[in-house]
């Protein structure tokens, strides 16, 4: 993952987190894409309010991220 990974605490964190890591994807439709589905997912789950259910995201969304990132 990015450096500072750990420090992500909330949405807003999270999303410009997860935005960083798109810029270091290859330019093009690889990065549209995975832009596109990382606010696509921050709207679907902007009404959250569990702060146990939002750590969750926050930490599967890195996982996630991170993922991605060893892919490419």
């Amino acid at each position: 993952p990015l450096p500072r990974a750990e420090l992500v605490r909330s949405s807003l964190q999270l999303y410009r987190y997860l935005l960083r890591c798109c810029r270091r994807l290859p330019a093009g439709p690889v990065q549209q894409h995975y832009r596109h589905a990382i606010r696509q997912s921050f709207k679907v789950h902007a009404d959250e309010d569990d702060p146990e259910r939002i750590q969750q995201i926050i930490k599967r969304a890195i996982e996630d991220a991170d993922w991605v990132m060893n892919k490419v």
